[in-house]
């Protein structure tokens, strides 16, 4: 499997792709300043060779993709200046990468952090994800999150390296989403793990609270996703078969209703960056107190003081995007048997639908 295949896959945890990573990272903010990541000087024997394609060639853990992306976004500079894709690179141009914040140790120290482990054995490891602990290192989030969580919890395990990336996470969540993540103690068990993902062969539910009386019991929604070109911090639907975004596919049903929000089970048959969250605001329905899709206002409801009051107080009961990934299920890379766990609802979800049952019964 090429890394452009896993790639596609959008949950599909790769190598720690340097350059690429950080040109993605959804949680980051522009800024004004920019700094110097790689530079690379034409030999004079180069040939006119675009600028995408000769960065192929120098850059490692990347693709074509995310360097088109890195120009669009004016980081590929030539002789200081940026330029676009189709720049033909030729003799003795300075070509560098340039991003919005300085460059900065990436090696994993493990770190002393709780986990609470569903299931491990000598290939893998599921553990379930509490809400608020960022899953891998990124801008603004260089110590402290899972992959560190980890590396302490396998500390004597003479042969897992936390700064190898063939082994470790397979997929992410959302650093405010709870839930269960498979990780590879070996690179034998993320190589199977990973093709299981691309080829859509696990089996993952996520439980939702949503805005609104969803109409129908069930349903699927298709549609490409991608960064929202009026806001790069959210992804945003595009038509299926578009240009812009990666084919997603969501399917939904519905667990119980609440009147002004539903609580629905999302299957997901692709995996892309927020594909849930944004799947269902496309649909008219966002999900509870998700502020990035604006699901922390009162989308729903009376204008009544004590209802908005009821509102406040449920946003503070759960203050995250109403999100849980509630079942995992993949083939075991060593043994082929299939396994299949199951996580209980975080504490603040669950209090959270408590609440809304009481509304909904009071009301009738």
């Amino acid at each position: 499997m090429t890394e452009d295949n896993l790639r596609a896959e959008e949950e599909v945890q790769l190598p720690q792709l340097h350059v690429a990573e950080e040109i993605d990272d959804e949680e980051e903010e522009m800024g004004g300043a920019l700094y110097e990541h790689f530079r690379v000087v034409a030999d004079k024997g180069q040939q006119l060779l675009r600028v995408d394609k000769f960065l192929m060639d120098h850059l490692r853990d990347t693709s074509r993709n995310r360097i088109q992306q890195a120009a669009r976004a004016g980081f590929i500079h030539v002789n200081e200046k940026p330029v676009k894709s189709n720049y033909r690179v030729k003799p003795y141009d300075v070509v560098t990468l340039v991003l919005d914040r300085p460059r900065f140790d990436n090696r994993i120290i493990p770190e002393e952090i709780p986990l609470d482990v569903v299931y491990e054995d000598d290939d893998l490891m599921v553990i379930d994800k509490p809400a608020g602990l960022v899953v891998h290192p990124g801008w603004g989030n260089y110590h402290g999150t899972l992959v560190h969580a980890i590396a302490w919890h396998l500390r004597e395990n003479p042969n897992y390296d936390p700064n190898d990336p063939g082994v470790g996470l397979v997929h992410r969540i959302d650093k405010d989403t709870s839930g269960l993540l498979v990780v590879a103690k070996t690179p034998h068990a993320k190589t199977k793990l990973g093709l299981q993902f691309f080829h859509k062969t696990t089996r993952r539910r996520y439980n939702a609270l949503v805005w609104g009386n969803v109409k129908e019991d069930s349903g699927t929604i298709v549609g490409n996703i991608g960064r929202n070109p009026a806001d790069r911090l959210q992804m945003a639907v595009f038509p299926e078969g578009s240009d812009q975004g990666k084919h997603a596919v969501t399917h939904y049903k519905v667990l119980e209703r609440f009147g002004y929000v539903t609580l629905v089970e999302c299957i997901l048959e692709t995996g892309r960056t927020h594909q849930i969250r944004a799947h269902m605001k496309h649909l008219g329905h966002p999900l509870f107190n998700d502020a990035r899709y604006g699901g922390d206002q009162v989308l729903r409801g009376t204008t009544s003081g004590s209802y908005n009051a009821f509102i406040r107080n449920a946003f503070e009961l759960c203050p995250r995007q109403a999100l849980h990934a509630r079942t995992l299920g993949f083939q075991h890379p060593t043994t082929g048997k299939e396994m299949d766990f199951s996580s209980s609802l975080a504490v603040d979800i669950e209090a959270l639908l408590e609440k809304w049952r009481a509304y909904a019964q009071a009301i009738k």
